[in-house]
This record gives C-alpha cells, structure tokens and sequence, in this order.
C-alpha cells in the first residue's frame, strides 16, 4: 500500500503543469476608470484559465498612480526593488514609468496607443529587450466614419485631451490627418488634470459640431463632468472607448477592454512560462465593438441611423 501511495505521488509530480510554483506579477495603472479596471480584470481573469490562481500559485499586486505622474514613477521603483516575475503596465503614463525603472524584469504593458510613438519599443515584430505588450491604437478613420454616419451635418469636431499624454497627441495627429482626408475640421482643447476637463469642454461650445474623446486617461477618469456640459450644450459627444457610452457618449466604436485585458494575459502567461518578452512581437489589440446610447442621443434630438443600430454591439435604451 505504502508502495502504491509513492507512486501514485511521483506521477502526479510528473504530470503537474509546469508553472505550478508561485509567481508574483505587479500591476499598476495610471488612474482608476471602468476601461482601465475592466483591462487589469481581464488579465486576473486569463492568469486564472491558464492556471495562475490568486491565492493559490500567484500573488497579484495592483497600484493606480491617481492619475499622478509622480506616483507613477514611485510604484514603478518600488515595483522594481520588490523583484516580481511580471511588471503589467496598463496605460501610456504607467509604462513609461514603469520602463524607465528596469531594464531586467520582464515587462508587457497594455493599454497604450503607439508603443512605439511612445518610446517603449523601438518596433512593434521584435521589441526586443525586456519589454512587450498590447496596444489599443485607435481606428481614427473608422471613428471618423461613425460620426459622419451619425452626425453627417457635422463640419468640425472638438478634441478634448491631456497634451501630456503621448498617446492623446499621436491620435490627435492621425485624427487631423484623417479628418483632412474627409473635409473636417479638428479643434482642440487641453485640460492637463481632471479637475479641468470641464471648463475644456466648455471651451469647445460654439466651436465645434461634435465632441470627440480618445483613450485619455485624465479626461476619461473625469467623463461625466464632459458629458454633463456636452448634454446641456446638445453636442453630440463620441467616445474611443465603449465603458464610456454609459457613462454620457451618445456613441463609442471601441474595444471590449476586459478582452484586451486576456489578451494582455495570455502574453503574461508566455512570459511566465519563459519566453523571453523582447522575442514576443508586440500586438495591436483585436476585436471592436460598437456601443449605442439612445437615451443621451434622444435627449440631445439625435436619431441613430439603422445602419448604425444594426450593427451594434449593444444599445442602451
């Protein structure tokens, strides 16, 4: 019987999974918003299928910067000095923080525009170094597209954004571009903080036929007070994200960003099982969804059109 158990016991040692031993993976966003958490979600959520557990096999640690550069740069040091098997960042402020902190611990950040716009890696196929990761470039013309489709009278469209933000200033250049290409016209407003996001909204009241708000952490992680000032002046107001349709956006063509969170994961998972994360070409992030909000749009007299509703991903009523 004794020699049953032994058996029995070196079997099951053989055929445990290989990444069975505890691994710790770090991850920090710049600011706390429903697009950000769903990401850093779905990263949890794909460690756990491939058999990460927290509490069991992986210690998860999260920090959000609160929208501050400078405790970006903390986290990222005092993530460095805690030596994790992973670094996540999710956003363009956290990693850039994050990989000018290390140049030894594997990173694979998320949520970023233009990695390469951005100085995280030179090329996207081979990234090289310690770093690799998903990003989340916005398809600008298709956004384009949607509010011609949806708004055709529209001639100029207000941009809201964080200058501060590489991500925010690379689309606002292909937003140009392409608007050009379509006979808009883009006019820009800046609010470098939260706090601000209002009063750059209001600044574009009068100027502009639509609002337009990218990825922008800072005006995202304040988007009701766009929203409220946005519905009082009947503007139609578009998102690059579709969290952001609940939250006021008559409409949004975006990512599901707990799918680009599994995304990000199974790239972690790679790099746990030990692959080396500058051999793992860095990703655009795939799959978009279209997002409707016909209460916002009623209320500002604006109707989708059915080629719109048709194609929705989900509409809320």
């Amino acid at each position: 019987m004794r020699r049953l158990i032994l058996a029995l016991a070196a079997a099951t040692a053989f055929i445990l999974p290989a990444h069975a031993e505890n691994v710790t993976v770090a991850v920090t966003a710049i600011v706390e918003h429903p697009a950000l958490d769903a990401a850093r979600d779905g990263v949890k959520q794909a460690l756990a299928e491939a058999g990460y557990k927290e509490g069991e096999n992986l210690k998860f640690v999260y920090q959000s910067a609160q929208g501050n550069p400078g405790t970006a740069a903390q986290i990222a040091r005092q993530f460095v000095g805690d030596a994790p098997n992973v670094i996540v960042p999710i956003s363009t402020p956290s990693a850039q923080a994050v990989v000018g902190a290390t140049r030894d611990i594997p990173i694979v950040f998320t949520a970023v525009s233009d990695p390469v716009g951005a100085q995280l890696v030179k090329d996207m196929e081979k990234p090289g170094r310690n770093v690799t990761g998903l990003s989340d470039m916005l398809p600008v013309a298709d956004h384009l597209a949607l509010i011609k489709e949806i708004t055709p009278n529209a001639k100029t469209i207000g941009y809201i954004y964080n200058s501060a933000e590489a991500n925010s200033v690379s689309t606002l250049a292909a937003l140009k571009a392409a608007a050009e290409k379509s006979g808009l016209k883009v006019v820009e407003s800046v609010a470098t903080k939260s706090a601000e996001v209002q009063g750059a909204t209001r600044a574009l009241v009068g100027k502009a036929d639509v609002i337009y708000v990218p990825t922008d952490n800072t005006i995202v992680s304040a988007f009701e007070a766009a929203a409220g000032v946005a519905a009082e002046a009947k503007l139609p107001l578009y998102a690059a994200d579709t969290d952001s349709v609940a939250r006021g956006a008559i409409a949004a063509l975006g990512f599901n960003y707990f799918d680009v969170g599994k995304q990000t994961g199974a790239i972690v998972v790679k790099v746990l099982k030990g692959e080396k994360p500058g051999n793992i070409p860095a990703k655009v992030a795939v799959g978009t969804d279209l997002v409707l909000n016909k209460k916002a749009a009623s209320a500002i007299g604006v109707t989708f059109p059915e080629s719109a509703t048709k194609r929705a991903t989900k509409i809320i009523e």
